[in-house]
């Protein structure tokens, strides 16, 4: 398939992707505040940059788009069919780049959870996986 956009209409949708604040993360940090829990935003003094910290906790959440961390779902195994070789090799970095990121955090004796863009289908899911992750707002609960 040929993209059909010209390679400046490209490169200006590219450009215009955030790697923060994006609309999953938004529906994970409005859902975890209504339900009363306060967090601190990509925290750069930890590996891989968490989207959401618990400090009190030592707890991370990533949110992932499915497509740029290579999900299993349909939209993270779509391969774009132009300029295959440069798509593959950064979502492959990507993949490492996160594996690298989950073990410093656990070495450092941090819990993760990650969130997937396609499971915010189901926000009723997401919440469940959120609270038992994370336990009753408010308190903090060291891992074991």
């Amino acid at each position: 398939m040929v993209d059909s956009l010209t390679k400046e209409q490209r490169h200006r949708v590219m450009s215009s992707i955030r790697s923060k604040d994006t609309r999953p993360e938004m529906l994970v940090r409005r859902l975890l505040f209504a339900e009363g829990y306060r967090y601190r935003l990509h925290a750069s003094d930890l590996p891989g940059t968490p989207d959401l910290v618990f400090r009190g906790n030592q707890q991370a959440i990533f949110v992932n788009g499915c497509f740029w961390h290579s999900h299993g779902c349909s939209n993270g195994s779509h391969k774009p069919a132009t300029n295959a070789e440069f798509w593959d090799a950064k979502r492959t970095r990507t993949v490492q780049r996160d594996g690298q990121a989950l073990a410093g955090l656990e070495s450092l004796g941090w819990r993760t959870l990650t969130v997937w863009e396609c499971e915010l289908h189901d926000l009723g899911s997401v919440a469940a996986s959120l609270h038992d992750f994370l336990g009753p707002p408010g308190h903090s609960r060291k891992p074991a």
